[in-house]
């Protein structure tokens, strides 16, 4: 069945994550994503560990279903291919830095004078100006400047660290895609026809960050009430052979939780009676000590079982081996596997929406660099002669 952006269109000349990931959630909806990446050695992650020849694991997951394009851009002929592929499109990505695609004459304004109705997005670490604009980024350079490093703070280690995932690429990049699927919503209607999304990682950070990283930082009157924040919440809890994760926000799930660990007396204590007790520093501070002594006097297996019979929020902490066994992860058949011809047996996640109407197959295959090029030019009107000029340039391989 056609996904939602079936007839949709996509020229991803993006690199690394926040780009790329952003087109793969279009392709994994219906949309035909051409992926322009440079001659000699494509995307950057396509040199990454955990690779076979030229596609590596990270390259994988968010490239997957595009057609790989090699393509030399600081050439004009490369310009001009790139033009011609730009000029039936519905959205062009890129995350160069700021003024690099003005200097390259593949800007906003180049593209959308060869295709008015194109969604043309420029992804960048801090925007097109400000004092960091030139700044060579990554993703724990945004997390960074966004302050996240500041909460990942152990209890009992008050170091601030780095979250060990590329949590702002990934945010930007679904970020991104929605405000694509906005855009072409509001072309549909007639409200505009082409535009420019202007998306800034550090400002997607924030934006993404902002409910819960900076609750103590939202409201600056006298009159607001303190209370914990939920990086002093989150925690792992070690038990007597391992640990476990439990969260209680509830009256109910809160008495459930002292009960599951022999102590329901705690539920009439004054410092603990209350959601406005318990944040209290005095009552924050003895409730803690008081789980954790609790906790330690338990097995992880006997605690969640406890737990859930109280209907408290907890479960085991999987290494990343254990994923792929846990009941409901196999449940819910989120891995899938399958066989590409050059890598072999290749393990991804499966697109989490379920579309009851437009449900699409994602297309489970990954290009070498630059595999598509020949098939990609002929279908936008390149005869042999014309490819073969191209390659006699080192426009194309």
């Amino acid at each position: 069945m056609p996904g939602p952006l079936a007839g949709i269109k996509v020229v991803d000349v993006s690199a690394v994550i926040s780009g790329p990931m952003c087109c793969q959630i279009l392709a994994d909806q219906g949309a035909e994503v051409l992926k322009v990446e440079p001659r000699q050695i494509g995307d950057l992650t396509r040199i990454g560990a955990f690779r076979v020849g030229n596609i590596s694991a990270m390259y994988a997951a968010v490239n997957r279903g595009k057609k790989s394009v090699a393509l030399d851009l600081s050439k004009p002929a490369g310009v001009g291919v790139l033009k011609r592929l730009v000029a039936d499109a519905d959205v062009v990505v890129q995350n160069f830095r700021p003024g690099t695609v003005e200097r390259m004459g593949i800007g906003p304004a180049d593209l959308q004078a060869i295709n008015p109705r194109l969604i043309y997005v420029s992804i960048s670490g801090f925007g097109p100006s400000g004092p960091y604009r030139d700044w060579r980024v990554y993703d724990p350079i945004i997390q960074s400047v966004a302050g996240i490093p500041s909460i990942q703070v152990h209890n009992e280690v008050q170091l601030p660290d780095l979250v060990r995932t590329l949590v702002c690429d990934k945010s930007t990049a679904t970020l991104a895609a929605q405000a694509i699927t906005a855009a072409l919503f509001a072309r549909e209607r007639g409200a505009a026809s082409g535009q420019h999304l202007v998306i800034p990682m550090l400002d997607a950070a924030l934006y993404w960050s902002w409910p819960d990283v900076f609750m103590d930082h939202s409201f600056v009157g006298p009159e607001v009430s303190p209370g914990p924040t939920v990086s002093t919440i989150y925690r792992l809890q070690p038990t007597a052979d391992g640990h476990l994760v439990y969260f209680y926000a509830t009256d109910a799930e809160a008495f459930g939780l002292f009960r599951a660990l022999g102590h329901p007396e705690w539920a009439h204590d004054p410092r603990f009676r209350t959601p406005q007790a318990r944040q209290t520093p005095n009552g924050f501070e003895a409730l803690g000590r008081l789980l954790g002594e609790a906790f330690l006097s338990f097995p992880t297996d006997e605690l969640l079982a406890r737990l859930h019979a109280e209907q408290v929020p907890a479960a085991r902490v999987n290494t990343l081996d254990d994923v792929f066994a846990d009941p409901q992860v196999v449940h819910n058949q989120i891995v899938h596997t399958w066989r590409h011809e050059a890598v072999g047996e290749i393990r991804q996640a499966k697109p989490p929406v379920r579309w009851s109407r437009t449900q699409h197959e994602p297309v489970w295959e990954v290009d070498a660099l630059g595999e598509s090029t020949e098939a990609v030019l002929r279908a936008h009107g390149y005869d042999d002669a014309g490819l073969a000029a191209l390659r006699a340039a080192d426009v194309i391989a």
